[in-house]
């Protein structure tokens, strides 16, 4: 088989290694799917305004991101159940990451503990671990606890799931984990699992039993109480809550809607991102998730003030198709395709990307 040359050729070919449960869990949207899709055609309302006779023989994609070095503005997001993918998961992804020098986030929900997953690459590592704050508090903290002795170098607060959106794929598929598969972070603390259900998707019916619907901006206190770690908040899509959780302390925010999954009809992140940017971008570092496909995707992003962008389906695309060296393949693509598109836009380094390349059209 010849290897995929574009993501897209990786998410066809991804569908032929997934069941139908995980091909509808991870493809789907919240309700008419409408942000999801709007997630992608935001990036064609931006078009580039490349400049001319710039010296760009010698180009650089290194960057820094709370503090730590990496490689290239590509992160990777945090997406549970990366099992469902390979056998590997998320220690496939780990190990990606680890070898391209960049972040990955890893989901509370991951089908790999956060201690194997910490020490699946035999490299440093720049790992952030992702938190739902659940109801018992005793939990949350013990998961704060076990990351941060793990060595992870951040805390996610994903704050856009005080339920869970409704799903119609999951529903009708009536989802929930093989029975070979765990909550590996959960299942062993607390003997949490995803249930089975008779009219509904086990996830919805999990998150509505165990996530916290009353989770506060005091809670950002709370959580900074347990831990020396940095927070980052991630689901922000207007000013006024960027601007809060700089003022409880957060140390980054992600502009993300969920990839879609949760309020459908939401503004789709790269519109969003602008606002949140320009309120807050000066004080802390400002990313964003949501649709990403093409090396020009991420230049778009970047130009419009985000300091790197956090990759989920497709990821898991590379994962279905072939294990480690598909993630690999698939983000050198990514990475590859954004050093040709800074180079086409006279672009020799990130810190040369600003709003005067991009340009904004309506639909």
């Amino acid at each position: 088989m010849n290897k995929p040359i574009n993501i897209f050729e990786y998410g066809s070919l991804a569908i032929q290694h997934l069941s139908q449960m995980a091909q509808d869990y991870y493809a789907s949207g919240a309700w008419d799917e409408i942000t999801l899709q709007d997630n992608r055609t935001a990036y064609e309302r931006y078009k580039l305004r490349p400049r001319m006779l710039v010296n760009v023989s010698q180009r650089n994609l290194t960057t820094k991101i709370l503090g730590q070095h990496i490689k290239m503005p590509i992160l990777i997001a945090p997406m549970a159940f990366q099992c469902l993918a390979h056998p590997e998961g998320e220690l496939a992804t780990a190990r990606v990451a680890a070898d391209l020098g960049t972040i990955m986030v890893l989901s509370t929900m991951s089908t790999k503990s956060l201690e194997d997953v910490a020490l699946a690459p035999n490299v440093p590592k720049n790992f952030w671990f992702q938190l739902y704050v659940h109801r018992d508090r005793a939990l949350t903290r013990a998961l704060v606890e076990r990351a941060e002795a793990a060595g992870y170098q951040a805390l996610c607060l994903t704050v856009d799931a005080p339920i869970l959106g409704i799903r119609e794929r999951d529903r009708r598929n009536k989802f929930t984990l093989p029975s070979d598969m765990e909550l590996a972070n959960l299942k062993s603390m607390a003997n949490l699992e995803i249930p089975q259900t008779e009219d509904e998707s086990g996830l919805f019916a999990y998150v509505a039993d165990q996530l916290d619907p009353a989770l506060t901006w005091r809670d950002i206190d709370w959580l900074q109480s347990l831990t020396s770690l940095p927070i980052v908040v991630k689901g922000i899509l207007r000013e006024d809550d960027a601007i809060r959780a700089v003022e409880h302390g957060a140390k980054g925010i992600i502009v993300s809607n969920h990839g879609g999954r949760q309020l459908d009809g939401a503004i789709a992140t790269l519109d969003a991102l602008p606002e949140v940017v320009a309120a807050v971008g000066h004080q802390v570092d400002v990313l964003m998730d949501g649709g990403i496909r093409r090396g020009t995707d991420i230049l778009k992003a970047l130009a419009l003030g985000a300091k790197g962008v956090l990759v989920g389906r497709p990821v898991l695309w590379g994962l279905a198709v072939n294990g480690e060296a598909g993630v690999h393949h698939l983000l050198e693509l990514l990475r590859d395709e954004l050093e040709v598109a800074m180079a086409l836009s006279g672009c020799a380094k990130i810190e040369n990307i600003d709003v005067s390349l991009v340009r904004q059209f309506s639909s």
